[in-house]
């Protein structure tokens, strides 16, 4: 056999083992030792847990459930493990909120920690978080919010959201949220499908140096959804909404704090899938998946403690703004972030991970890589003496990447790359202090994550590109999606390509040492003469040259079965030209670093690449165009952040 280990300074480089005491000084150590006490279980290693919560889910889930002290009983663990159709918990009622703030009347220790560039920073206590929410609770109940109701909310990342949101918890309601700079179209097809009947909403909001008017988008929400009974103004920024309740009137009046005990999977919140090509997916998270989910993955993938610090940079339209409030499960505060992130430079993420004494902060590859670009030196400048680890998601880190944390900062700090989804509100695959960081790679599937590569017939494969499959239920896998009769569509988008099994879309590498490699959306591979080459291995080359910004690769196949057409589009520094030098050595490094299949045909230039809201490149999308399809049947302009960049894509079709 092989020796699995890698040459030093390549991909899969061990850059940090886990430390001597790791068993003594984590809540994955907790849990084990609770598991040899408890249940009789040791575990030489992390594969080996892992293992076993895969290969008996009953067992290991039922030991979140019981380690994790959540109350009540259930008939069983699965009355049914089908997929689609697993039925978790069967006879248990729980709420989500509860486990965020029960007991938290008498807190005084920090929940939240705001920081906006529309008004001066917010902290909350647990006991003040815990008042708010009862407030807000009593208010949602005098605007008729009952268990099932739909509360939609148009807010930014700030104090007021979470409490609604724990406040319609509390109820048994469901929540759908969509962050202010959406426009009132993608909000409505979103939120239209729900039929809400209180609508949560700004006026408007400071990015940076501009002020942002949106009343004249919450005019036109008002508009669209014809169900709403009731309009509240969240006061934030100089534009006032008119004809709503004051925020103010809504938490007027105070009661004890109560939670209504809910089946197990009662639609908690609905997330939506980007809606770049069509109608949004609206997804449906029950309470007692997102909570045992979230229990297992704070504590057990992110090491989460009582006391911690957790800043994700987020919205509230992405999954990370779920994942970041369930920080209070264990006691962490959570530090929420609104406005420009690189305002007034690329050091304000880490100044605020500084002032809030971060001990996990949360970014995107695209902002390490630019910190790396511009030589920021996060750890020399500032104190960040508290940080203990960095989560990654979103896109693949490059390896590069991975190299520049450790410069930063050392071997202490546990570098977390990780990959889920919206579908799960989590992650399928990452890191864990009892597992080594790998060089351009994320160390290992999550506990009770059944997670493998699969070519086309099936077969699973390791050490060679399959499709990224889950082959055992998870508690937070959607309920349903809204307004889906018969499960059709939800059926079609998971389980159509491998009956019986979770097919993701991602195109993944599953190593011989058991961690993973994310080539990019499946959908957005190319097939080049039979090769299929995943798109983050081409942006991980381009975008390290000093003079490209950012980068989008397209291929166009041949209909009569020729080798096509690959297409190379780089935005580029201020200043910079795309001319025959720059050319020959993207077409050099592609060479040299990645294969002659990965040269491009055709290297053109463009002001910006068009990303969704949540950061993602429109790739799929910008190969439709490309094909000359019609723009407004294949993007909705207010899903995408950089609209205006559309437009010189459409210019290289029409050429």
């Amino acid at each position: 056999m092989p020796d699995p280990t890698p040459p030093e300074n390549c991909a899969g480089t061990v850059l940090r083992e886990p430390s001597d005491d790791v068993l003594d000084t984590t809540r994955i150590g907790q849990y084990v030792r609770w598991l040899a006490a408890e249940r009789g279980l040791s575990f030489e290693d992390y594969h080996q847990l892992h293992s076993w919560s895969v290969n008996d889910p009953d067992g290991f889930w039922s030991s979140i459930w019981d380690h994790f002290a959540v109350r009540g009983s259930y008939d069983t663990v699965l009355g049914s493990r089908a997929m689609p159709g697993a039925r978790w918990f069967p006879g248990a009622h729980l709420n989500y909120a509860e486990y965020l703030l029960d007991g938290a009347a008498d807190l005084d220790e920090t929940a939240v920690i705001a920081h906006s560039q529309t008004r001066d920073p917010v902290e909350l206590t647990f006991a003040e978080l815990a008042a708010q929410v009862a407030r807000t609770r009593v208010g949602l109940q005098r605007c008729g919010v009952t268990r099932g109701s739909r509360v939609v909310a148009y807010l930014p990342n700030i104090p007021e959201a979470v409490i609604a949101f724990l406040a319609c918890a509390s109820l048994g309601a469901v929540w759908a949220a969509c962050a202010p700079e959406f426009g009132a179209r993608s909000v409505i097809d979103r939120f239209a499908q729900l039929d809400p009947t209180v609508l949560l909403t700004v006026g408007g909001y400071h990015y940076g140096e501009k002020s942002i008017d949106k009343t004249a988008d919450v005019a036109a929400i008002r508009a669209g959804l014809p169900t709403l009974e009731h309009v509240v103004a969240v006061p934030y920024g100089p534009h006032a909404v008119p004809d709503a309740i004051t925020w103010d009137a809504v938490t007027a009046e105070f009661a004890p704090l109560t939670f209504d005990a809910v089946p197990f999977d009662q639609p908690l919140y609905v997330l939506f899938s980007s809606g770049t090509t069509g109608l949004p997916k609206a997804i449906v998270h029950g309470h007692g998946g997102i909570l045992l989910e979230h229990l297992k993955s704070h504590a057990l993938t992110m090491d989460t403690r009582p006391g911690d610090r957790f800043l994700w940079f987020t919205t509230t339209a992405w999954m990370m703004w779920n994942v970041l409030v369930s920080g209070l499960l264990h006691r962490a505060a959570i530090v929420l972030v609104d406005g420009n992130p690189t305002y007034p430079d690329l050091l304000e993420q880490w100044r605020i991970a500084a002032a809030s004494r971060a001990t996990l902060l949360g970014t995107s590859p695209g902002y390490l890589m630019a910190c790396r670009r511009a030589g920021v030196h996060p750890a020399r400048d500032l104190d960040l003496s508290a940080l203990r680890s960095v989560g990654v998601t979103g896109a693949p880190l490059p390896d590069s990447g991975f190299d520049w944390l450790a410069e930063q900062f050392g071997p202490d700090l546990l570098v977390n790359p990780m990959s889920g989804g919206t579908d799960v509100c989590s992650g399928f695959v990452g890191g864990s202090p009892w597992l080594p960081v790998y060089r351009g790679e994320l160390s290992g599937p999550g506990l009770g994550v059944d997670g493998a590569a699969f070519d086309p017939d099936g077969r699973e494969v390791v050490g060679a590109p399959g499709e990224l499959v889950i082959r055992q239920p998870m508690p937070s896998m959607p309920v349903r999606f809204w307004n889906d009769p018969d499960d059709q569509r939800y059926r079609s988008t998971y389980f159509d390509t491998y009956p019986g099994v979770w097919h993701h879309g991602d195109r993944v590498t599953v190593t011989a040492r058991g961690s993973f490699v994310i080539s990019g959306r499946s959908d957005a591979t190319l097939n080049r003469g039979g090769v299929r080459l995943g798109t983050a291995e081409f942006y991980a080359v381009v975008e390290e040259l000093p003079e490209v910004l950012d980068s989008l690769v397209v291929h166009l196949e041949d209909a009569e079965g020729g080798p096509g057409r690959l297409l190379l589009f780089l935005a580029l520094t201020q200043g910079t030209e795309l001319d025959d030098e720059l050319r020959t050595r993207v077409r050099r490094a592609l060479r040299e670093q990645l294969s002659p299949r990965h040269v491009p045909d055709v290297i053109d230039v463009v002001p910006a690449v068009p990303r969704t809201l949540t950061g993602k490149k429109l790739e799929a999308p910008i190969k439709k165009i490309l094909r000359g399809h019609p723009v407004a049947d294949v993007i909705s302009a207010d899903s995408v952040q950089n609209y205006a960049a559309v437009s010189a894509f459409t210019d290289h079709a029409e050429a």
